[in-house]
């Protein structure tokens, strides 16, 4: 019975978000385990479940991404998806030639042109075929940020239904149906709940870290947390005299115990100088120094606040002093001097309030608590929070708080600018529900470089 059994292994990554410094250690252990495989008739893939880019590093700044690609291509992946990092981050156009040189597929079954059709880089669906005839069906999936992806010119779609319905018509074509989710774990759990036919949903999205897996029902759920700390492997034994799963197992291995070689550091250096290489591009020259601090109002964090209200055309502007890593120097600001001021990949956006809700907010803003205040995720890449900074949004002697040259009052309409971050519920809960417009897709460095070249060079 047991010569009956083929075995087909599966690695898998997730949540890379361009930390390289395990990335020569990850290309390593798998190419020397697809070696090890194929040298036992055993068959093998590999996947990622997105956000292996992440604009915050250099060279995939100054790559535009591609140089992930190459990376992906050199580690011979046989698929991916894409994560809110690939999708939102990017404008269309950069997308869209994202993939252009890609050696493996992208599975994606929830994102289109506005037209309803699948973008040509990606395809809903693979079926892959092992030598000894096993069928493999993949479909892949991502976060559906519905507001951001409209105002890029993609259409989402709820991922859920989309995964059931391709799933169902797989499951008469393949032994084996794999989800490349980039959705997080609670989605992870509900699909497998509502989707059966799902043999393995290798997750991501939310950094979730399962050691051994997780089972729910027939459906094992694995994920190997972020920045590339782990590998996840998935061992699947087929019995070829009834094409059924008879065993499924899950584990990660951990990147900081891997061999780690002189050669590893240059390889990750290298990436850190061909990005600041591609990013020595002028943008506007700055006559005089812009400082910046952590607490209250500086030069750097007006100049940005006056840039924030140009492009916007806002009445007033509410930001963080965190969200700059430095100041700016006199002499030519470039666009890897930008880069390394703001890294985030936060976009502005423009808020609709009324003077009441304004008023709660720029109260709630004066928090002292915040400053030293740790952030994690929501897109910034500081350490802390730093004081709200106020942009033509003041109160005079009286105690009476002014948008410009406007009296706040309830009942009156008044345009916020502020960054994409404040308007998830974390920290204003007004801001999430309130009328919205994000800038898309200008970052903040951006609006500053744009600010920079407009103010000092014209």
């Amino acid at each position: 019975m047991k010569e009956t059994v083929t075995t087909i292994h599966i690695y898998h990554t997730n949540d890379i978000h361009s930390h390289f410094e395990n990335w020569p250690q990850i290309k390593r252990f798998l190419q020397q385990r697809k070696e090890q495989a194929e040298e036992a008739g055993e068959a093998v893939f590999l996947f990622d479940i997105g956000d292996h880019v992440d604009r915050s590093h250099p060279f995939t700044e100054g790559t535009e991404g591609k140089g992930n690609i190459a990376l992906l291509n050199e580690a011979g992946y046989d698929a991916v998806t894409i994560g809110n990092n690939e999708g939102i981050t990017m404008s269309k156009q950069e997308l869209d030639s994202l993939y252009e040189e890609a050696m493996f597929d992208v599975v994606l079954c929830n994102l289109k042109e506005l037209n309803g059709e699948q973008p040509y880089w990606s395809k809903s669906s693979k079926i892959m075929e092992t030598t000894d005839g096993v069928r493999i069906g993949l479909v892949g999936a991502t976060a559906p940020y519905k507001a951001f992806y409209r105002q890029l010119g993609w259409d989402v779609l709820e991922p859920r239904a989309e995964i059931g319905e391709i799933s169902r018509g797989l499951r008469l074509e393949v032994d084996v149906i794999v989800c490349l989710s980039h959705l997080g774990i609670n989605e992870d759990r509900l699909l497998a709940a509502e989707c059966p036919e799902l043999d393995i949903i290798l997750g991501g999205h939310t950094h979730h870290l399962l050691q051994t897996g997780e089972w729910s029902d027939d459906t094992l759920i694995a994920a190997t947390g972020k920045f590339g700390q782990y590998v996840g492997h998935i061992r699947v034994d087929i019995d070829r005299l009834t094409n059924q799963v008879v065993h499924m197992e899950a584990e990660v291995f951990p990147t900081d115990t891997m061999e780690r070689t002189v050669e590893d550091v240059k390889e990750i250096n290298s990436y850190i100088t061909a990005g600041d290489q591609a990013l020595q591009v002028p943008v506007f020259y700055n006559p005089s120094p812009l400082a910046q601090r952590l607490t209250g109002d500086s030069p750097l964090s007006s100049f940005f606040g006056r840039a924030l209200l140009a492009y916007t055309k806002a009445d007033c502007a509410l930001f963080n002093a965190g969200i700059f890593l430095g100041s700016l120097d006199e002499g030519w600001v470039t666009k890897g001097s930008l880069h390394s001021l703001l890294p985030h990949p936060i976009n502005p956006c423009i808020v609709q309030l009324d003077g009441a809700d304004l008023l709660e907010i720029y109260e709630q803003s004066l928090n002292p608590k915040w400053t030293e205040l740790e952030i994690k995720g929501l897109g910034f890449r500081g350490t802390f929070m730093g004081s709200m900074i106020h942009e033509h949004l003041f109160r005079n002697y009286e105690g009476q708080l002014f948008a410009g040259n406007r009296l706040v009052k309830p009942g009156e309409n008044y345009s916020l600018a502020t960054l994409d971050m404040f308007t998830f519920g974390y920290f204003f809960p007004l801001l999430k529900e309130a009328p919205k417009q994000y800038i898309m897709p200008e970052m903040i460095r951006d609006i500053l470089g744009w600010y920079g070249k407009k103010y000092f060079n014209e």
